[in-house]
């Protein structure tokens, strides 16, 4: 959406958005304009915008598709989903989302969000097989395998290390270097799922993580994080093992203290960049999301307290 959204004031330029589609289509309903934008039906600029109060200007482009099959799922069991086609999806995963469930079985995940998604748009149960999730405190973008072509093909970029994921995170402190890449095997209880990196002697799983410097805020640092491996906590364990843990991650960051201005309920981790090759083509796609509004304000208040130091 454009910046117009943000706007507070409405103008001869602009209006909120169930205002603008009543304005392009005579006779219509403001509750019934309204409808339209919740169930999915009208795009802004080419995005699809659920909420009828977003401030839009005059020269916006607003579409109302009367055609297209309404989605009236409940807000939160929405999902954000960037592409789907034959053979894989890709949707971006709040955080506090379990991209899977756990034993315990939880009915809400990502995987059960995106099967609704799908069952919606096919008419049928889809297959769906996961290929790689996220911590459930950590947000952005996860590829799923709509076929088993897909989930072949998908799994074995994992493994030959083609697949490329990127992340942005926020770690404690000031990094010495503007770049560098942590080599180190983790190894782990198998009993709470808490790991480490391998003492001398120990063997563990091989586990690459390639890192630069993106913002620096005093008393802690933006980084962009490349994975060449994707273990379990891989960017967690690396970044504490290097004395500067993940800003507000729970189970790595004993004894680190956090800067006073962190003010986020999470672990400051977002995978905003994801890369690979389609299974029925070789063509390269990509994608990208920006960080969540949480992570955003997270930036500000650190920006705005190294500019009052």
């Amino acid at each position: 959406m454009k910046r117009s959204r943000e706007l507070t004031h409405s103008s001869p330029e602009r209006d909120r958005l169930a205002r603008a589609l009543q304005a392009r289509h005579t006779g219509l309903s403001h509750a019934r304009a309204k409808r339209a934008i919740v169930e999915g039906q009208v795009e802004v600029d080419g995005e699809t915008v659920r909420d009828p109060g977003a401030w839009v200007t005059a020269q916006a482009q607003v579409i109302w598709h009367r055609a297209r099959p309404t989605d009236r799922t409940p807000a939160h069991l929405r999902v954000e989903l960037l592409h789907i086609d034959a053979d894989v999806a890709v949707a971006v995963k709040p955080a506090g989302l379990l991209s899977i469930p756990t034993p315990d079985r939880e009915k809400d995940t990502l995987v059960s969000r995106l099967a609704l998604a799908v069952a919606r748009r096919r008419g049928a149960r889809p297959f769906l097989a996961v290929v790689h999730r996220l911590d459930r405190d950590t947000s952005g973008l996860c590829a799923f395998a709509t076929s088993r072509r897909g989930q072949a093909s998908l799994q074995a970029q994992l493994l030959d290390r083609s697949m490329s994921r990127e992340y942005d995170a926020v770690v404690v402190g000031d990094l010495a270097a503007a770049a560098g890449t942590f080599d180190q095997e983790l190894v782990g209880d198998g009993l709470r799922r808490k790991r480490w990196v391998a003492r001398a002697g120990e063997r563990g799983k091989v586990a690459v993580t390639h890192w630069r410097v993106v913002e620096r805020f005093g008393d802690a640092t933006l980084v962009r994080v490349a994975l060449e491996t994707g273990r379990t906590h891989q960017i967690r364990i690396h970044f504490a093992a290097a004395g500067h843990p993940v800003l507000g991650d729970p189970v790595y960051s004993a004894g680190v203290a956090r800067p006073a201005s962190h003010g986020l309920a999470r672990q400051a981790l977002h995978a905003g960049e994801l890369a690979f090759r389609h299974p029925a083509d070789g063509r390269p796609l990509r994608f990208t999301a920006a960080p969540p509004d949480d992570f955003a304000r997270l930036l500000e208040r650190l920006r705005r307290g190294r500019i009052e130091r």
